[in-house]
């Protein structure tokens, strides 16, 4: 462990602890941000007797987030703003989150933690395969290893080639990235021969993405290693939020530094420890950008309260199993991207790259296409894959078969989904 007093702290103490620190944000964002504190409804610190008095107090969304781009939510203070990192901004404003130099050392010791708890010490070399710049990631990553005092292979996104070679002959021992790069990593390995088991890999830490249970299975049986999931966003600081230990038995977060809930994604109202819904966050020591009862997007559950076989304390989530933001309604079925991941995945013959394509059929309706890669020689296996979807999901999509390699590849998150209904549909006859 990296802290062990704070990571095996008693349940009793963290509460007075996390009381005592969200009196202290809502105390920071009343001192500096009035727009934001108006936006709590004008707490005051004294009005949370106890942490369930969290619960009167609005959500924070990412709609708030970027309305107040860039910097109308932030609480600085007197405190000097270092660093800026921020979300790629995609789908609207880019999210800004503002860092203090407290900040920075909050975001370096729980990166170090979630690499501890993955077993890296400082007799390793982490190769960082996330990258550096306005994402958070690679900077995560090299801070907590410099923390633990391992070696570090600051290599960034991207240059696959490298990539292999440097694992190679600088005896990397612990892979760093995004959840999906190890698949670009097994297939270039593929093409050159390359053998991971002439390496001395041993740990893959990797976030960002949501991935399932079957791919996880992949990436560790093609390369001879062990993965963690590190969870963590541009919002809440960055990576390092929490990670999976050794034990594999949930996610542990840091709860001297988060404050987390479990909400039914549609009303808001809280589920039970076992249920499944949104993750909803609170940061206890953010300083440039606190955050209270941020919706994430996330869903999880409450896995356990109890003491870890680690030994470490406070709640731990399930592994993530899809975003409420990337729910596809088709024909009047939900459905996740993780869903048809782990149908796929689960059947001989299958890659691990797909994508799917919504669409109108050519009478006004809707239909999706799966486009997967297939091995040569699997026979029958788009009918398989077929009758699973129908069966687990309740979706018969059109598959179209590729050859391996065939769909495009990115150095960073993969793009599972194309919705294109939003275009007019292609009409036939004449008008």
């Amino acid at each position: 462990m990296f802290q062990p007093a704070e990571e095996m702290r008693d349940p009793e103490s963290l509460e007075r602890l996390q009381l005592e620190r969200l009196r202290a944000t809502v105390g920071r964002i009343a001192a500096h941000n009035p727009r934001y504190h108006r936006h709590l409804g004008a707490p005051a610190p004294g009005d949370l007797a106890a942490l369930r008095d969290l619960r009167t107090l609005p959500f924070l969304t990412k709609a708030d987030l970027r309305d107040a781009y860039p910097f109308g939510m932030a609480c600085g203070g007197p405190d000097p703003v270092v660093r800026v990192h921020m979300s790629s901004g995609t789908t609207g404003a880019p999210l800004v989150n503002p860092y203090t130099p407290a900040d920075v050392q909050q975001w370096r010791e729980v990166m170090a933690r979630s690499l501890a708890a993955a077993g890296v010490t400082a007799r390793d070399v982490i190769q960082v395969t996330a990258g550096f710049g306005l994402f958070t990631g690679g900077f995560g990553f090299h801070y907590g290893a410099e923390a633990l005092g391992a070696m570090v292979l600051p290599i960034g996104g991207g240059r696959t080639l490298l990539q292999l070679q440097l694992m190679r002959d600088l005896g990397a021992t612990v892979l760093a990235g995004i959840a999906t790069y190890p698949l670009r990593l097994i297939e270039v390995a593929r093409q050159e021969g390359f053998d991971f088991a002439r390496t001395r890999l041993r740990v893959a830490v990797l976030g960002s993405e949501t991935w399932s249970d079957e791919l996880r299975g992949r990436i560790e049986t093609a390369m001879g290693i062990r993965t963690h999931d590190l969870i963590g966003m541009t919002e809440t600081g960055g990576p390092g939020m929490g990670v999976d230990c050794e034990a594999r038995a949930g996610i542990h977060v840091w709860g001297d530094h988060y404050l987390v809930e479990v909400v039914d994604p549609e009303t808001g109202a809280p589920r039970a420890d076992g249920e499944a819904g949104e993750l909803v966050v609170t940061t206890l020591t953010r300083q440039g950008l606190p955050l209270v009862r941020y919706r994430t997007h996330d869903l999880t559950r409450i896995r356990s309260r109890e003491r870890c076989a680690c030994g470490r304390t406070g709640v731990r989530l399930d592994r993530f199993g899809g975003r409420t933001d990337d729910m596809v309604i088709l024909r009047g079925v939900n459905l996740y991207p993780s869903q048809v991941e782990a149908r796929l995945l689960r059947q001989p013959g299958f890659g691990p790259e797909y994508q799917i394509v919504l669409e109108h059929d050519a009478g006004g309706g809707e239909r999706m296409v799966l486009s997967v890669e297939v091995e040569a020689g699997a026979a029958g296996a788009e009918e398989r894959l077929r009758r699973e979807l129908q069966d687990f999901i309740g979706i018969t999509p059109e598959i179209r078969r590729c050859a391996v390699g065939e769909l495009p590849r990115r150095e960073g998150k993969a793009v599972r989904v194309v919705d294109n209904r939003g275009m007019a549909p292609e009409r036939t006859g004449t008008s």
